[in-house]
């Protein structure tokens, strides 16, 4: 889920990595059959209506959302950036943000990092076709924080949130996360890995392939982590997981190629270490091409977000409150599970008894996700200086 790093704009421009900006073309859902680049748009430009609102609250504070409805279709745009249709469900989340509120959206570089989500920020101030909202790695929701990039709010929903899900002024929120998973081609492996010590077996010798290179891709450095929690490592140091990776190298287990759609289509790459709900969309991609399947490791459970924040000089300010309003509702929440991904609350959710069965049926079952542990900023960034360090030397040889 977050797979952007430090210098994440590499990713996705030279190959076409397993990635959140380059996902799959059909996706689950209504996904499939929305094509959105550069404008998704079936509104209109909105309709003039009175509004008591004359700029967003500078303190974060929700609104009437009678009011916000209102001033968000007199502006008539959201313009959002880097959001796949295909990824998480995206594509219906639009479409129904748009037909429910009539307000039309310009989504900008669906594939876009969310390095170039910040860059595009500051590029465009000032300018009516900036962002204005962003959905980043956490690294970023951090960088972008400290940059002065983005305006205060704090939904409706707020107190549903999990305070580690949050920022506590409402400058970014997380919105939904995922656990590091195995995923696996069974008509290319007879046994199929259910831990990361089976991935040091002889068996699967030059057949896993890590989602991108630790050092510039998020999504790729949550795999160590989860690799060094499974070797005895914690969360403040991954040493155990470079070495494990170090290990598979040795052993010519891991394969020095970044998987793509086409690698896992034709069993290339038949076991890959990703998100758990991108394997689980690829199952469903790929039913009648290959037999896909995955697991959540038995011996480390890493899960991590994307983060939704607003553009403090957002050219369509009630629009983008408006946005995060829909998201965080429960319509919002259940479209994203819909896609796949655990919502921010998801908790809250099960709690209450709202989410349909339907819903449930394709996840893990929750036991998998009992354990489940997130990383703190502090610890994103010394993994990340650690794999810098020590990444070339021990396993690419680079």
């Amino acid at each position: 889920m977050a797979r952007d790093h430090e210098r994440p704009a590499l990713e996705g421009l030279a190959h076409r990595r397993l990635t959140r900006r380059d996902l799959l073309r059909r996706g689950v859902g209504a996904a499939g059959a929305l094509a959105i680049a550069p404008i998704l748009a079936a509104c209109g430009d909105g309709e003039e209506a009175p509004t008591a609102l004359t700029s967003p609250p500078t303190d974060g504070s929700a609104v009437s959302m009678d009011d916000l409805v209102a001033a968000a279709k007199q502006e008539g745009t959201l313009n959002t950036i880097a959001l796949p249709p295909s990824w998480a469900n995206y594509g219906e989340i639009m479409e129904t943000f748009q037909s429910t509120h009539g307000v039309r959206i310009r989504n900008a570089s669906p594939n876009a990092s969310s390095a170039e989500e910040l860059t595009a920020v500051k590029a465009l101030s000032g300018q009516d076709r900036a962002p204005d909202v962003l959905d980043v790695g956490p690294s970023f929701a951090a960088e972008g924080q400290s940059e002065g990039l983005f305006a205060p709010y704090k939904v409706s929903s707020w107190d549903t949130i999990p305070d580690t899900l949050k920022d506590a002024d409402g400058l970014w929120v997380g919105d939904y996360w995922g656990a590091i998973a195995l995923g696996v081609n069974t008509d290319v492996i007879d046994a199929v890995p259910q831990s990361f010590q089976d991935l040091l077996k002889s068996d699967y010798r030059n057949q896993i392939a890590l989602n991108g290179d630790p050092r510039e891709s998020a999504t790729a450095l949550s795999g160590v982590f989860a690799a060094s929690l499974a070797n005895g490592g914690t969360l403040d140091d991954v040493t155990p997981g470079i070495d494990f990776f170090a290990e598979l190298a040795a052993g010519g287990n891991f394969l020095p190629l970044d998987p793509t759609p086409g690698t896992v289509a034709s069993g290339e790459t038949p076991i890959t270490i990703d998100w758990d709900y991108l394997q689980q969309a690829y199952a469903a991609e790929f039913e009648d091409i290959a037999a896909w399947t995955f697991i959540v490791p038995t011996d480390a459970v890493f899960g991590d977000f994307f983060a939704q924040a607003i553009n403090a000089e957002a050219p369509h300010p009630f629009a983008a409150r408006l946005w995060q309003e829909f998201l965080y509702s429960d319509e919002g929440q259940l479209l994203w599970l819909k896609g796949l991904a655990h919502p921010a609350r998801f908790q809250d959710l099960s709690d209450r008894g709202v989410i349909p069965q339907e819903l449930l049926d394709p996840l893990p079952p929750a036991e998998s996700y009992a354990a489940v542990v997130f990383p703190t900023q502090e610890q994103r960034d010394a993994a990340a200086a650690l794999v810098a360090e020590q990444w070339g030397e021990k396993v690419a040889g680079v």
